[in-house]
């Protein structure tokens, strides 16, 4: 007997579909593992924190140099990587950024001594500035259809945001089971396969004669160091000391010489006109206080705080942070749904709000405290995150516009870095200075929720006021 079909056949079932949604797939993976492999580094690190310490007889401050000095690399660099690739092209540099990172994870693995380690680091952090903007502007070229766009970047977010998510926890298993120098040795296969599927499935971009402004760059990474060094050297040595006051003088001088030599210079190393757009300035104003200040800066304090407060091995560690992370991934994937409905100014004044409250619930944070309470907070804080993030990509994209799309990329992670270095020396100097572990998670918690609110004010007054009404699709 023959079973009779009725009806359309699902939209699934057409092959041109299922080609352009593997496709697809593709593409965004293959885009994703660069971001994967720096955001993976982040997290991860600091769980291993405790246990390099001990290992490698570091201090605080070098540790913080650890995580902080890649960030200060990586910062520096993104403006000069997005000049790159407008000039080489995007493909181009992406792969030499991956291939930079490659290497100097491998170097970060077989670190003698911290400040090996630290010099690796920056190595590294050097390569994921390379990759970092192309990976974006890659991403919109591949997908120029604006609705389209807005899903992969959705995914594109969730797959980063598992990738770090699960760092914390990976982290733990891994140092653990194997020792600190294993969690740079997961760079290797993840690199590894990103570079052999960027070479197979991402279209190359076209290059264009953009004139470096190599002067401009070089004074902008003296003011990044200078700030650093001051920020991270600070509670260690004293904000009086010669050598603080020393790179704040330095930091004076070149954030002078660049505003001047930017005011008059024909190719400035900051797109200046594209601020003048009120969703550009308030998507870097939330990538600056969300990403990475108080995302960032937040994981910091925890992954010490559990070790050092609660006395947690890197393994437990690793475990008591998946609750707060778990959520942020599955965040991103339902920002496709909702940004079908809502605007992304509307999102992100709404979220960041949320993010903020719960964050704030923290700051009578004591040794009492249930772990399921400060789970709980973190969390909710977390999934308000994971609906940022996309957003905060997409209303950038959307402001700056697909021509734009490498200095918009660099722009916009130059900034979240700087937010993230500023954030985890913040942390750093905050536990520092502070009569206990307790006491230092219940100030910082008090600067993260303060960060999202401010955050929260920004995505209102700049991006949601602008917005022009649009009819929204309720499909994906």
């Amino acid at each position: 007997m023959t079973s009779v079909r009725t009806g359309a056949a699902p939209v699934s079932a057409d092959p041109a579909h299922v080609r352009r949604t593997a496709s697809s797939g593709l593409k965004i993976t293959a885009l994703a593992t660069g971001f994967v492999m720096a955001t993976l580094d982040v997290t991860v690190v600091n769980v291993a924190g405790a246990t390099i310490q001990r290992d490698l007889d570091t201090t605080l401050t070098q540790l913080t140099w650890i995580v902080d000095g890649y960030v200060l690399t990586f910062a520096s660099m993104l403006m000069l990587a997005g000049g790159l690739a407008g000039r080489i092209g995007a493909k181009t540099v992406y792969l030499w950024g991956m291939g930079v990172f490659f290497l100097a994870s491998l170097a970060c693995a077989l670190a003698p001594s911290a400040d090996v380690l630290i010099a690796a680091r920056l190595a590294q952090s050097a390569g994921a500035a390379l990759f970092m903007p192309s990976s974006l502007s890659l991403l919109v070229l591949s997908f120029p259809d604006k609705r389209r766009r807005t899903r992969m970047l959705g995914l594109w977010s969730a797959i980063v945001a598992t990738s770090s998510g699960l760092g914390p926890t990976v982290g733990g298993v891994v140092v653990s089971a194997f020792g600190w120098e294993s969690i740079f040795l997961l760079n290797l296969p993840i690199g590894a396969i990103g570079m052999l599927m960027t070479h197979r499935y991402i279209a190359a971009a076209d290059s264009r004669t953009t004139k470096l402004a190599v002067p401009g760059h070089l004074v902008w990474i003296v003011a990044l160091a200078a700030v650093s060094f001051a920020l991270i050297e600070g509670p260690q040595l004293g904000w009086t000391a010669g050598p603080v006051l020393a790179a704040c003088a330095a930091m004076t001088v070149a954030a002078v010489l660049l505003t001047v030599r930017e005011r008059r210079a024909t190719h400035p190393v900051m797109p200046w006109r594209l601020f003048r757009t009120p969703g550009f300035s308030g998507a870097n104003l939330v990538g600056f206080l969300l990403f990475n200040f108080a995302l960032f800066g937040s994981t910091f304090m925890l992954g010490l705080n559990f070790q050092h407060a609660r006395g947690a091995a890197a393994f437990q560690a690793g475990l008591e942070l998946l609750p707060m992370t778990v959520f942020f991934p599955v965040a991103n994937i339902v920002y496709s749904r909702l940004s079908a409905r809502f605007s992304n100014g509307a999102l992100l004044t709404l979220f960041l709000l949320i993010a903020g409250v719960a964050s704030l619930t923290m700051v009578t944070i004591s040794s009492s405290t249930p772990y399921w309470v400060l789970a709980l907070a973190v969390g909710i804080a977390n999934i308000g995150a994971g609906i940022i993030s996309p957003g905060m990509t997409a209303a950038l994209v959307d402001a700056a516009g697909p021509d734009n799309a490498n200095v918009a990329g660099s722009v916009l992670n130059a900034d979240r870095q700087i937010g993230s270095l500023v954030g985890i020396a913040a942390m750093g100097a905050v536990l520092h200075a502070s009569s206990d572990w307790n006491h230092g998670a219940a100030v910082s918690f008090l600067a993260v929720g303060t960060a999202y609110l401010l955050a929260a004010l920004g995505a209102w007054q700049l991006i949601a006021r602008f917005e022009r009404p649009t009819t929204r699709s309720t499909a994906l």
